[in-house]
């Protein structure tokens, strides 16, 4: 696998300029190259401007966007890309223009340079045909705002070479991006469903069904999103929704690009949106236009899946987080059902002689959320779901399960790391699980999920073999005491630890409150899960929890085995005095009178008593009370069981748990 650590981005336009500041805000030295001086100094200057809104938003310091923009150079020479590992293509979107640009390119870069196309409508096999030793040629899909969207589409073609492939994940990781995989096939995976729903909107705007802010209205309503289709084009440019759909006509008619859509963006003008309330829009307008765009999304996906362009969960993912939809389209699907999904299908089907997809049944909207690879000795297992920073819920501890008892039981395997992707390892349990079933009165439902979740982390702490977690990002709840089942924890430095629980209300349900204080001692953990502090890996480290901090590009050496893991430093690690005086306080008092502040008196400094008093009188009473109760008896994992229903069944959990981020008064009830 080839270690990529320069980037060359031809085009220094929206897109270019946007990938250029990502990868080098992620480390990497970047060359935005582009024709004039005046393209690559626009380039940079929309550079500054976005990092300048992050140091008022404070997003980034001073100090960060200095140093991101000294990884950044500019150029208007394609020889300067020579020193590139990879170089992508993100000029406009003209299909004679890139390939000259290929040609170009022919003999300037070195023959094992990575080249990747940007394009959202061509075929990577077919733009291949220009380059020079076509096995290195791939295609990566970005999206608006490239610097923020996390998303990518990798889209091998059909010479493209494992290793290349293999290398362009690894290095949209460490990029900083969510990557789906998918076949060289037009408009991908998400233009290919999300483009013909806007063309759906013009049809039906066209066919005097409803108005253009009711139809927004409407799917701002059917789909659980911000903006409607014309509000959309309005952002991004009616040509452009009129270009993505003209390559999609090589499906059939049902893709033809309607006239009305053809003569806006020959106009160049914006949608004319009026203004519509739901309440104003009736029942029949209401369902008409649901169910057409709702049906459109449906027979898409369906045909996606039909040619196995990606899996039921990059659908998912494409529309979750690079459309920033709240619900999937699988989701959506499995909302209306089975037949349902038939129905509204049928409708396009009939109208344009078109095979019903087969796909149509739950086993194909089965997800995969956890990965399992395996490396010579090693199996590194993925908690893959960054759409929602890989939470645990019911589907995600199942398949945590299963894929664990494969790498436990397979003789060949000796280690077994477990890592998430995105943002988090695992940003704890899904709370709308548990505010679903508080609300329903089945707190059952809670208990069960808590007693598998325990069985679970439980065979994974008393495993034979040498559990490694790989720490990335956000680790709260009940990714913390994942992560605490394993024997080595090395965490990268965006890692983050906490116990939020006593702050929304609960309490550390599946080991936290048992072996937190095996792993740090009962001072640090009573500190912790009282106060809730958020961690970095640096702090983490200190106080003995994380074994080793490492670098995001030294995690695949160690689980492929290039490099050693971090040796086991046993015992607890404190080097830090303001550490040991929290240890010793918070062992020597109980939390009532830590609580009342009495007990701060000639035992803390002045500053740190009162932050560490301010923090405790915000948490929930009762869960502060179960949680001593529960480390100073130390009756192992399973007396944590003992007070969920009781905890559940409080005022103080049910506002907590729905009030998460905000600012709530417990009552102790």
């Amino acid at each position: 696998m080839k270690n990529i650590n320069n980037v060359g981005v031809i085009g220094a336009g929206t897109m270019g300029s946007a990938l250029a500041q990502k990868f080098a805000q992620e480390g990497f030295c970047v060359t935005l190259c582009d024709r004039e001086s005046k393209f690559v100094n626009n380039g940079i200057e929309k550079i500054k401007n976005t990092l300048n809104e992050g140091v008022e938003r404070r997003i980034f310091s001073i100090e960060q966007t200095e140093k991101i923009l000294n990884n950044i150079s500019g150029s208007t020479e394609l020889s300067d890309l020579k020193k590139c590992d990879i170089v992508i293509e993100a000029i406009f979107e003209n299909f004679d223009a890139k390939i000259n640009l290929f040609k170009d390119l022919r003999d300037v870069l070195n023959p094992d340079t990575i080249v990747a196309t940007n394009t959202s409508s061509y075929s990577v096999d077919e733009l291949s045909n220009f380059i020079s030793q076509p096995e290195r040629f791939i295609g990566l899909h970005y999206f608006y705002h490239a610097a923020k969207n996390r998303l990518v589409e990798i889209i091998p073609g059909s010479k493209t070479s494992d290793e290349v492939i293999k290398s362009v994940q690894n290095f949209s990781i460490l990029s900083g991006k969510d990557p789906i995989m998918c076949k060289d096939s037009y408009g991908f995976v998400v233009n290919r469903f999300f483009v013909p729903w806007l063309n759906e909107a013009v049809r039906l705007l066209d066919e005097l069904t409803a108005s253009t802010g009711e139809i927004d209205a409407i799917c701002m309503k059917a789909f659980s999103i911000s903006m409607g289709p014309f509000a959309l084009m309005n952002a991004t440019g009616v040509p452009i929704a009129y270009h993505a759909q003209k390559t999609l006509e090589k499906f059939g008619d049902f893709y033809k690009t309607s006239e009305f859509l053809k003569r806006q963006a020959e106009y160049n003008k914006p949608w004319d949106i009026d203004e519509a309330d739901l309440k104003d829009i009736s029942e029949n307008v209401f369902k008409k236009v649901s169910e057409r765009m709702l049906g459109v999304v449906f027979l898409v996906c369906s045909q996606i899946l039909d040619e196995k362009i990606c899996s039921a969960v990059e659908i998912n993912r494409g529309a979750r987080i690079g459309l920033r939809w709240r619900r999937g389209p699988i989701d959506l699907m499995k909302k209306a059902g089975k037949e349902k999904v038939a129905a509204l299908i049928n409708k396009f089907t009939n109208r344009y002689t078109i095979d019903l997809p087969a796909s149509i049944d739950e086993k194909n909207w089965a997800m995969e959320y956890v990965k399992l690879e395996k490396f010579n000795e090693n199996a590194l297992i993925t908690i893959n779901r960054p759409e929602d920073m890989n939470a645990l819920n019911e589907e995600i501890m199942q398949q945590l399960s299963e894929k664990f008892d494969l790498a436990d039981n397979n003789p060949d395997i000796k280690r077994i790391f477990i890592t998430g992707s995105g943002k988090a390892f695992v940003a704890g349990a899904d709370i709308k699980f548990f505010i679903d079933n508080i609300k329903s009165k089945t707190l059952d439902n809670i208990i069960t999920f808590t007693k598998f979740g325990q069985r679970v982390f439980n065979k994974i702490d008393n495993s034979n073999k040498t559990v490694i977690s790989i720490v990335n990002g956000l680790t709260l709840g009940g990714g913390l005491e994942l992560a605490l089942c394993s024997d080595i924890i090395l965490a990268s430095p965006k890692a983050v630890f906490a116990f939020p629980e006593t702050g929304i209300g609960i309490y550390p349900g599946l080991g936290g409150t048992q072996r937190t204080p095996v792993k740090i001692g009962s001072g640090l953990a009573k500190y912790l899960i009282y106060t809730g502090d958020f961690l970095n890996a640096a702090e983490a480290e200190k106080i003995g929890i994380v074994n080793a901090v490492i670098q995001p590009n030294e995690v695949m050496d160690i689980v492929t085995g290039v490099k050693e893991i971090p040796g086991i430093i046993s015992g607890k690690r404190i080097s830090d005095e303001r550490y040991l005086t929290i240890e010793k306080f918070f062992n020597n008092f109980p939390v009532n009178e830590l609580i009342c502040g009495e007990a701060y008196k000639n035992n803390l400094p002045e500053a740190l008593a009162e932050k560490l008093v301010k923090k405790l009188k915000q948490k929930a009473p009762v869960a502060l009370n179960i949680s001593e109760k529960l480390i100073n008896e130390a009756k192992g994992c399973e007396s944590e069981l003992n007070f969920l229903a009781y905890i559940f069944s409080t005022s103080d959990a049910l506002l907590g748990l729905s009030s998460v981020g905000k600012k709530v008064e417990f009552s102790g009830k």
